[in-house]
């Protein structure tokens, strides 16, 4: 009984491992619908270590460039499917990020038409949380109001860099 109990647990052991790594290689699997409506808008991306879409924008009368990510992964809140975009705009030890920047920083996420500000690590985002069922057209014009917003963003925090 005891042989059969212990190979009962090594058999659920297993599946759950199965399943956790099921779950992490899904997490950072390629999204066909992502690729299709990129392409379709005519923008260059590469997948990054996370499973992200990462295109860079180019702001050439400003000669200026901004990444922008679209999230491969989507997460769901009462039955609506959600994707992040997302495009950093400082790092905040080295951009003074203290209290009295974020509490600004707060006020601008209320008066943004889209997008809020985020910390994530040592970063700063402009982060958009949309219903992914975005027409590619739609994508576009939601990734160039954010990389805008966090483009305008960065030369604030940082003057003329232009890392991110």
């Amino acid at each position: 009984m005891n042989r059969t109990y212990a190979s009962y647990r090594l058999s659920a052991l297993l599946i759950t491992a199965a399943a956790l790594f099921t779950t992490s290689a899904a997490v950072h699997a390629k999204d066909a619908t992502v690729e299709k409506r990129l392409e379709q808008i005519g923008m260059k991306y590469e997948i990054d270590k996370d499973g992200d879409y990462k295109v860079t924008i180019d702001f050439a009368r400003e000669k200026r460039t901004q990444m922008i990510f679209v999230s491969g992964a989507t997460e769901t809140a009462n039955g609506v499917v959600i994707r992040k975009i997302f495009s950093p705009a400082g790092i905040v030890a080295r951009d003074k990020i203290d209290g009295s920047k974020a509490l600004d920083l707060m006020r601008n996420s209320r008066i943004n038409k889209l997008g809020s500000w985020e910390i994530e690590g040592a970063n700063l985002y402009l982060v958009a949380k949309l219903p992914d069922t975005l027409t590619s057209t739609q994508l576009h014009a939601v990734m160039m109001i954010i990389a805008s917003l966090a483009d305008d963003k960065e030369l604030e925090l940082s003057g003329a860099r232009d890392e991110l």
